[in-house]
């Protein structure tokens, strides 16, 4: 018998510490694992322009500031290593996974690995301010076959 799953979507710079204890309850009531999938939404042009200001700085002779703009990954990846450590002494299976697209192509990608998982829930920053429109949610609808719960920010 396979483990059930839920798949809870954010964005990598989102403070998402609301809304993830929710989540984590939801899959400890559930009796199934998580994984948190954080999408990197920089886009090419700001990729970029960070490489151009890397290698100017290390033409200047400023090869410690090339190597700090460089270092941005390492740090990405300790936000996911204390995350794993907050999360892991709950009675809940977590995982983390990355990704560098739109939110509809790294959920596609990810069903495409992964298909354990019976629920999607979107993070407030995903759905709000127009950065998931109405049509890429219905086409995310139809290509996925799992529900999918668009969470909102808790309000006083």
């Amino acid at each position: 018998m396979r483990k059930k799953q839920l798949l809870f979507v954010a964005y990598y710079d989102e403070n998402f510490g609301e809304v993830l204890p929710y989540a984590l309850n939801l899959a400890k009531m559930l009796n199934e694992g998580i994984t948190i999938l954080l999408i990197y939404k920089k886009r090419i042009t700001e990729r970029f322009e960070k490489l151009m200001t890397a290698i100017t700085f290390a033409e200047a002779g400023e090869e410690k500031t090339a190597r700090q703009l460089m270092k941005e990954k390492i740090v990405k990846d300790e936000k996911i290593v204390s995350l794993l450590k907050k999360f892991t002494q709950k009675d809940v299976n977590v995982d983390v996974c990355t990704a560098k697209a739109d939110v509809l192509s790294a959920i596609k990608t990810f069903f495409r690995q992964k298909i354990t998982v019976d629920m999607v829930l979107l993070s407030p920053c995903v759905t709000d301010n127009a950065n998931m429109k109405t049509r890429e949610l219905n086409r995310l609808v139809k290509t996925i076959s799992r529900p999918i719960v668009t969470m909102a920010k808790p309000t006083l």
